[in-house]
């Protein structure tokens, strides 16, 4: 029997070449190539979403952002990116300053600041509305029911389908943030239950799984409790949900190549078949994306390569 050559390609932009150029730009200290991919990308929400949070990964560690902005005051896209970038680099310092450790307030008020310019300067936009929700979560007792419940309206009133911005919520829903597992169960069974056929949404809940796993391990870690999570991915539960998920967003795309902005999402939709003993579907979604993988949810349940490789060989697929 010939052997697998399949290797996963864990591409951080998860395939999207213009993307990996201009965050190349941002190595060699350049702007230009980020107000011009930003400029061609437009209204695309989803591609804009994923382009705008991995280049602002890419910026929170330089100064491109701001040398566009010198340039450029008030370019709506150089605004939106540097609002993203704030908000990156206050994650960066909260987990420096590790899990429930506080952090400069002003650097949270700050990113807060930034974000609502960069909505003022590009209204159509919803990506500072969710950079706006993520960095909520960086308060320590939160914010205002209310003023969450704005800046989500304002996020679903531009773009209601936004997988990224419902995850950012789901986020701030969680246990390890300000809400609950059920409270976060309950968000994501919602969105996903008013999503249209072949929108993502229902893959939320996948990640709410994810959400509560990691939470069993950051208490076990602490000492609080043992795992005991055995059984997480394969009762009645999290099977029926890959079910729901397959049905409602996988049977019904239209799209036949996925989108860099989908490769995550498939990541778990995949993940959560395979623990779930689904073969059927884990196989059909892992072969969908051919080598490009994203390293999570992977990396929580171990080697994310060596689980791929384990995955595909117990399914017998093939390079």
């Amino acid at each position: 029997m010939a052997r697998d050559s399949f290797t996963p390609d864990f591409d951080p932009d998860c395939g999207d070449r213009a993307l990996s150029s201009a965050r190349h730009d941002i190595v060699i200290g350049r702007w230009r190539g980020l107000r011009e991919l930003l400029y061609a990308t437009g209204p695309q929400w989803l591609a804009r979403g994923h382009r705008v949070r991995l280049l602002a990964q890419a910026c929170a560690s330089s100064s491109s952002v701001e040398s566009w902005l010198a340039a450029e005051p008030h370019r709506g896209d150089a605004l939106v990116l540097r609002a993203a970038t704030e908000t990156a680099r206050a994650f960066n310092l909260a987990i420096a300053a590790g899990r429930g450790a506080p952090i400069d307030q002003h650097r949270v008020d700050g990113a807060v600041l930034a974000c609502l310019q960069a909505a003022e300067a590009y209204p159509e936009d919803p990506t500072p509305w969710v950079s706006l929700i993520s960095v909520a979560r960086l308060y320590p007792a939160g914010v205002r029911r209310q003023e969450l419940g704005r800046w989500w309206d304002e996020l679903h009133s531009r773009d209601p389908y936004s997988v990224e911005g419902h995850l950012q919520v789901l986020h701030y829903y969680s246990a390890r943030w300000h809400g609950s597992h059920g409270f976060m169960y309950d968000f994501a069974r919602d969105a996903a239950g008013v999503a249209p056929a072949g929108s993502a949404l229902p893959v939320l809940v996948q990640y709410a799984r994810v959400e509560e796993y990691r939470y069993a391990q950051d208490e076990a870690r602490e000492g609080r409790t043992s795992l005991g999570l055995g059984q997480h991915w394969r009762h009645d539960g999290p099977v029926s949900d890959v079910r729901r998920t397959w049905e409602r967003w996988i049977m019904g795309r239209t799209e036949s190549e996925v989108a860099p902005g989908e490769l995550r999402d498939l990541n778990y939709l995949a993940h959560a078949a395979c623990y779930a003993g689904l073969q059927d579907i884990a196989a059909a979604v892992l072969r969908m994306p051919g080598r490009l993988a994203t390293r999570t949810p992977w990396s929580y349940t171990g080697d994310p390569e060596k689980q791929l490789l384990k995955w595909r060989k117990e399914f017998r697929l093939r390079a």
